[in-house]
């Protein structure tokens, strides 16, 4: 009778861990507000989690300021740096303030060509996306004028045409020379594009 339960006891506890393994597979959950990252891995293998974490977390942060980067890119990454920590089989999530497989970024104006909509200094978030339309105010990465922020005017294709909503000329005397001051206007590629502001 003894060995009978004792049997029983085994099968029972083999049963739980087994159990355990199927309800708590390896995952790795990433939250993104626009500034910060967050992220909490769970398994059952013996891992530095701490460190792995703080990995994901860095990362996540090159991919918020990465033109070419999307969630699919951010999701590749962390897979890539949990088989590097040795956890094979990872389910991971990505969610945000913007809802599940976006990624906000907090950027803050410079300047005043987007007056009057957007003031010099202002905080405004980003989604972190290629798909933009006519009208939208994008951020982008432009080879002549560095980082901007400005309005999509025209789409042919790949070119975006981006112009500043600060339609007001000035002029600048500078060592003698008198310079005419006005608003961007600017072509770039899709890939160039880091976002589109939804909130300001």
């Amino acid at each position: 009778m003894a060995k009978k339960i004792i049997l029983a006891l085994i099968v029972l506890i083999l049963l739980v861990i087994a159990a355990m393994v199927f309800i708590f597979n390896n995952s790795v959950d990433v939250y993104i507000d626009g500034e910060n990252v967050s992220v909490d891995t769970f398994t059952l293998s013996d891992i530095d989690t701490a460190g792995l974490n703080s990995d994901i977390c860095e990362y996540a942060v090159d991919v918020m300021n990465d033109t070419t980067s999307n969630a699919t890119t951010l999701k590749g990454g962390i897979e890539n740096i949990c088989n590097y920590y040795g956890l094979d089989d990872v389910e991971v999530n990505i969610d945000s303030s913007l809802g599940p497989d976006q990624i906000p970024v907090i950027v803050y104006v410079d300047g005043t060509s987007m007056l009057p909509t957007l003031k010099d200094g202002q905080k405004v978030l980003l989604n972190k996306t290629h798909n933009v339309h006519v009208g939208d105010i994008v951020v982008a990465e432009s080879d002549e004028y560095g980082g901007i922020i400005k309005r999509v005017d025209q789409i042919d294709g790949n070119d975006v045409h981006l112009v500043s909503d600060n339609k007001q000329v000035s002029y600048e005397r500078i060592n003698g020379v008198l310079y005419e001051v006005k608003g961007i206007s600017t072509w770039v590629d899709i890939s160039d594009i880091n976002g589109v502001v939804i909130a300001y």
